[in-house]
């Protein structure tokens, strides 16, 4: 197996998957916690149904750099998902559910009536449920993903005490100052921004999975929101890194042996908290 492993790491395409599965698997469990703790889980399901309908658009327009498109029209779904949640007339649910439906069955609907490939039923398998893509990643795609990845980490570094904050008691947080709404967007763009980095490594259907399962997993261990942020980046890496080479060398689907390993985590971590109580700390 070491021989193997020896052998893939000698090609480039495997190095440019495990550094973006590794930043897309950090940028996702930094947020993830958040979105667990404020109820939000599900707003991963509906971001990444609109990307796929923005993918649906691009590949009918032809575009050469898909991103041009969905980025911009995922993070705006973000926005109006914020908004829709706040309002008393479309609650948060509700407006997941209509806009996370929709673009599904209009990106579907476009993929099927203007399709430039033959193998229709493979294009959609492949973005719903992720793909071998991960491992043809050009060095552009890389450098993408290390400059997303990068502005990600930098926000959540710069603004943590606000996030926690608003994460925690936003009433209070807005009878202080603090500019709730504004951080509850920056949210919602950052996680706009991680659905789509998200998109290639396990398909539009499985992102969720790589948002929560770490959350919760760090959850059964700890209890202050630093630790189980810490905790989960460092089961989110792991995750991902060992996920990767299972799906190399076992040529499994990349996307799927993430998150079954998340499973395996997850339920493992599980354990051990019944077992131990948990770190209360």
């Amino acid at each position: 197996m070491f021989a193997t492993l020896s052998m893939y790491f000698q090609h480039s395409f495997v190095i440019y998957a495990l550094i973006v599965g590794v930043l897309i698997a950090l940028c996702s469990s930094l947020l993830g916690v958040t979105l667990v703790l404020k109820r939000f889980s599900f707003i991963g399901d509906g971001l990444s149904h609109v990307a796929f309908g923005a993918l649906a658009i691009a590949a009918v327009l032809n575009l050469t750099n898909d991103m041009l498109l969905i980025i911009p029209i995922t993070v705006i779904s973000a926005i109006l998902l914020l908004r829709g949640g706040q309002n008393a007339k479309i609650k948060g649910d509700a407006a997941i559910a209509m806009i996370s439906v929709g673009s599904l069955a209009f990106g579907y609907l476009l993929m099927n009536l203007f399709s430039t490939s033959s193998n229709l039923s493979g294009d959609v398998c492949t973005t719903l449920f992720g793909s071998t893509s991960i491992l043809t990643l050009t060095p552009k795609d890389v450098w993408i993903c290390i400059i997303l990845s990068a502005v990600v980490i930098i926000v959540f570094v710069l603004f943590y005490n606000k996030i926690f904050a608003v994460t925690f008691d936003e009433n209070f947080s807005k009878a202080t100052g603090t500019n709730a709404n504004g951080y509850n967007l920056l949210i919602a763009i950052i996680i706009a921004l991680i659905i789509v980095l998200a998109m290639k490594l396990v398909g539009s259907l499985l992102i969720s999975a790589l948002v929560i399962f770490p959350a919760l997993s760090a959850m059964r261990l700890f209890r202050s929101f630093k630790m189980v942020t810490i905790c989960s980046a460092i089961l989110s890496v792991v995750c991902a890194f060992s996920g990767i080479i299972i799906s190399i060398l076992a040529s499994t689907p990349v996307g799927s042996t993430i998150v079954a390993v998340d499973v395996i985590i997850f339920i493992l971590c599980y354990i051990v908290g019944v077992l131990t109580g948990g770190v209360r700390k």
